[in-house]
Formats: C-alpha cells, sequence, structure tokens
C-alpha cells in the first residue's frame, strides 16, 4: 500500500511540473519602460531589489492586500533564489 501511494505522490509530482504546491507561473505585463520594481515587501515601502522587463516568467506563490494594493511574492523562474514582492496589477498569468 505504501509503495503504492509512494508511486502515485511522484507521478503526481512529475506531472505538476515538480513545482511547490500554491505556486504558478505569471508574466509581467504593463510595466513598460518603467520596468515592474521587484521590493523586498508587499507595499512601496519595501527597498527594490530589481526592476523586471515585460516578458519576465516568474513564479507566482502567495498574494496579499496592503492598503488596498493587491501585491504577490514570486520568484524569477530562471533564477528561483531570487525573491520579492511585486504588485498583482502587472502579472498576466501564462
Amino acid at each position: 500500500m505504501a509503495r503504492a501511494l509512494l508511486c502515485t505522490f511522484l507521478a503526481l509530482a512529475a506531472a505538476a511540473g515538480c513545482t511547490p504546491i500554491g505556486t504558478n507561473q505569471v508574466v509581467v505585463t504593463g510595466a513598460g519602460d518603467d520596468l515592474l520594481k521587484l521590493r523586498s515587501g508587499p507595499s512601496l515601502g519595501f527597498n527594490i531589489i530589481m526592476g523586471l522587463p515585460d516578458g519576465t516568467v516568474l513564479n507566482r506563490r502567495q498574494c496579499v492586500t496592503e492598503v488596498g494594493q493587491r501585491w504577490c511574492e514570486v520568484s524569477l523562474a530562471d533564477s528561483p533564489s531570487v525573491t520579492g514582492y511585486v504588485s498583482a496589477d502587472y502579472l498576466e498569468d501564462r
């Protein structure tokens, strides 16, 4: 029984692309020449880590609402160790 459960789990993980639970890929859109600011926390008061151009693929984790603005915790798809928060207004599902 345990072996069957393990095989089922591994098959599901492979089918899901081994992405962490609660994540999905999104693309930066509408930032234009200004670049979307990746911030250290979920508001304009946090430090800017880097600017992200339109077309950047991100792994979205969880989103929160702060002072009427929705912010999503993300990581770069190509560099998952680079994480931060961006405005959800500039994210489009992939």
